[in-house]
């Protein structure tokens, strides 16, 4: 290029005048010198700036050595899947005290009575991820395949309880409004089939990680309103007001509606016709800094059908089946209000089951002794009820955006404690005709209170202490206390 120049500069002046023989070798000479010197400075560039072929050899085994390295790590220390997955779990550990011996979930004959013991409530693992990813609308479709353990009874002193891992859920869904895509300010729309969490109130929708209490509330199990169900469930919201500075998005409305076989978990419709159910949840439509912030209220209705008689069943020639089982409705209804205002919360839900049953006279209640164990052709109501309501004051910094470690250059392993104590008061009644203190057909009414203390010292990791009384209605039951210490953490 310098040498292009060169000619164009001398070319430039020849223009204007001939030059003579001694300019013209004075030319030559300087153009001999300047191409000397770019030939010495290329060759002492060579030297410095420019590799050899043994390095360039070197450089190309060196990442062979990596790439073989990188795939063999990949091969034999990393989980494969064909679609991207992410794994999740939840363990529990907990240590127990209480006033009066038991022998609960030991053998089942000559186990000593107990106060104290260690146990592992809880231990579960689920799978989620994405079949299908739509990034211009956000329509994706979705999958999680949960397992939990459960711990099995013994029946001989011999044969010691074991554990088994039950499938918990598994099902599809797909999103028809994603705001992930879409925007915080559109609704939330998806469409989930398989087994999965009924709708149904505040605690049997909530996740073990954000449970205040250790002990679920009484009516969640006594109605069965927890246990997970196979079926069809839609899920979304309508309206919701967003604070972006807060990263807070609240819906004004909330709602889902199913069809599921109302069996439970793990086994098919033990009867011709599905639960249907419902849910409605409103939120104050407030801004961020109001002190009505997140205070929510949501009704849920389950219409269902259980067997209240086993019946034989019978086969035709034709292969078709016939059963002498009775049916009979078993519905539930709940209300619950949710306030969760940094530090101030609290939650209140009353949820009442409807159940039919044989009695002996249909004009009067379903008490003790009016229900019939066989069956009379008449069907009573069993009434059920129960109300839980929990206080809670929360300080610390973990829920706070500006501290829990969003966006700052700090440790993964970094979280910022909070401290949680509550009171709960929690109330059971399985037959509220039932004015006798006993029955073989009921039980009595029970009544826990609770004081307890949370620590959340890790993003998923918690203590928590728990002290319960527990107060029966049936004088044939005694009353006590326990201390429970469990420490809860997740992956």
């Amino acid at each position: 290029m310098i040498v292009a120049l060169a000619l164009s500069a001398h070319a430039g002046i020849g223009a204007a005048a001939t030059p003579t023989t001694q300019e013209l070798q004075n030319q030559i000479d300087e153009l001999k010198g300047t191409i000397s010197a770019l030939k010495n400075s290329g060759d002492t560039a060579s030297n410095d700036d420019y590799v050899t072929r043994d390095q360039l050899d070197g450089l190309r085994a060196a990442l062979e050595d990596y790439k073989y390295d990188a795939q063999r790590n990949r091969d034999t220390k990393t989980a494969l899947t064909k679609r991207g997955t992410t794994i999740s779990g939840t363990v529990q550990f907990r240590a127990n005290a209480n006033s009066l011996g038991t022998t609960s979930g030991a053998a089942s004959t000559q186990a000593t009575p107990r106060t104290t013991s260690f146990d592992v409530p809880t231990a579960n693992i689920a799978f989620t991820g994405s079949l299908f990813k739509d990034y211009a609308e956000g329509k994706n479709l979705d999958f999680k395949v949960g397992f939990a353990y459960a711990k099995t009874s013994a029946t001989t002193t011999s044969t010691a309880a074991t554990s088994a891992f039950n499938l918990q859920d598994a099902y599809l869904q797909y999103n028809i409004s994603n705001t992930a895509v879409t925007g915080l300010e559109a609704p939330s729309i998806n469409l989930r089939l398989g087994q999965q969490q009924t709708a149904f109130g505040l605690e049997a929708q909530t996740t073990d990680e954000l449970k205040p209490s250790i002990n679920t509330a009484q009516f969640v199990s006594g109605l069965g309103v927890g246990t997970r169900q196979i079926g069809l469930i839609l899920r979304g919201d309508f309206d919701p007001y967003v604070d972006y500075g807060f990263n807070y998005r609240a819906p004004l409305l909330e709602y889902a509606v199913g069809l599921v076989n109302g069996s439970g978990p793990n086994q098919s419709d033990n009867n011709n016709r599905k639960d249907v159910l419902a849910r409605l949840a409103f939120t104050a439509p407030v801004d961020y800094t109001s002190w009505l912030r997140e205070l929510k209220f949501g009704v849920s209705v389950v219409r269902g059908t259980k067997t209240i008689l086993n019946g034989a069943v019978t086969t035709a020639a034709d292969g078709t089946q016939t059963s002498t089982a009775v049916n009979g409705h078993s519905d539930r209804y709940g209300f619950d209000i949710y306030y969760n205002h940094l530090p101030f919360g609290f939650t209140y839900e009353h949820a009442v089951g409807k159940d039919d049953t044989f009695v002996t006279d249909a004009a009067l209640p379903a008490t003790t002794g009016n229900i019939a164990a066989t069956n009379t052709g008449k069907l009573g109501k069993l009434n059920s009820k129960g109300q839980t309501l929990t206080l809670f004051y929360t300080w610390g910094e973990q829920w706070l955006k500006s501290s829990n470690g969003n966006g700052q250059g700090k440790f993964d392993d970094w979280w910022p404690k909070t401290y949680q104590p509550f009171v709960r008061i929690d109330r059971w009644t399985p037959n509220t005709a039932n004015t006798a203190a006993s029955g073989a057909n009921v039980t009595g009414q029970i009544e826990i209170d609770t004081v307890g203390f949370n620590l959340f010292f890790a993003e998923t990791t918690k203590l928590q202490v728990n002290l319960n009384r527990y107060n029966y209605k049936n004088p044939a039951k005694k009353d006590y206390r326990d201390l429970l210490l469990q420490f809860q953490y997740g992956f």
